[in-house]
């Protein structure tokens, strides 16, 4: 069983003390030459202040973005899951889960980044910033990511949830058979409509509820049973698709 994530755009500072991004130590190691390439080049960019600026959407008062981005490779790591911040992050909670819901998450979920591909939600990263639709020179993180991605993402088995944000997965395709997990709100005739403004708190909180009951869902109809006892309103949708009803 896989959860794929979208990654945040903060991220939290600090991290263990005398750690440094080791790339090779990552999970889905294949992507180490393309994790490298884009480490490389967003350095690169931003050794020019203006010129990051621009490449990475920054405001006027997030040059500190830049000057995290120049010492990624050095600053100390926190596991990915408690590095990301915001709305979806905030409702998972991972400082409240315990060690062997840590170690659940680890093996069942993966962080989308910009910057590194698909990450286990234990791999130890640095703060940065990289977004879907940064430019880096030379290099199109669409094109860069989007075949090598989907190669690693082949490789899981079982059950694989893709709770991403498209632009995300314009990044790299789930595997077939996956699901795609689109959050709705149901109107008091029954009509369903897409949520935006809660829609990652209810994925961060329907995550949250699978760590916590630790179950290796091999499929659909396992999740759909556990879900329903739990009281958490997914079904099926389109097809491909899981609709979860908040």
């Amino acid at each position: 069983m896989l959860l794929l994530l979208p990654p945040s755009e903060t991220k939290r500072d600090g991290g263990e003390a005398g750690t440094r991004l080791a790339v090779d130590s990552l999970a889905f190691a294949a992507l180490s030459p393309e994790r490298t390439a884009v480490i490389e080049a967003l350095v690169r960019l931003c050794a020019d202040d203006e010129a990051a600026i621009a490449a990475l959407k920054l405001g006027p008062k997030q040059r500190d973005e830049v000057e995290r981005n120049r010492r990624l490779t050095e600053a100390p790591l926190l596991a990915a899951i408690d590095r990301y911040t915001g709305v979806l992050y905030d409702a998972l909670d991972a400082s409240s889960l315990d060690a062997e819901q840590r170690r659940f998450a680890g093996r069942h979920i993966a962080i989308h980044s910009a910057l590194f591909g698909p990450l286990s939600a234990l791999d130890a990263i640095p703060p940065y910033r990289l977004s879907h639709d940064s430019r880096l020179p030379g290099m199109p993180l669409k094109r860069h990511w989007r075949a090598a991605v989907g190669q690693a993402l082949s490789e899981a088995h079982g059950l694989v949830l893709d709770l991403r944000s498209e632009a995300y997965t314009a990044l790299g395709p789930a595997p077939d058979g996956s699901y795609f997990v689109r959050v709705v709100t149901e109107d008091a005739d029954g009509r369903r409509r897409a949520l935006n403004h809660f829609n990652k708190q209810a994925k961060g909180q329907f995550v949250r509820s699978i760590i916590e009951a630790g179950i290796e869902h091999t499929g659909a109809d396992s999740l759909l049973s556990w879900a329903a006892d739990a009281g958490i309103r997914i079904g099926h949708g389109a097809p491909g698709e899981l609709e979860l009803v908040v």
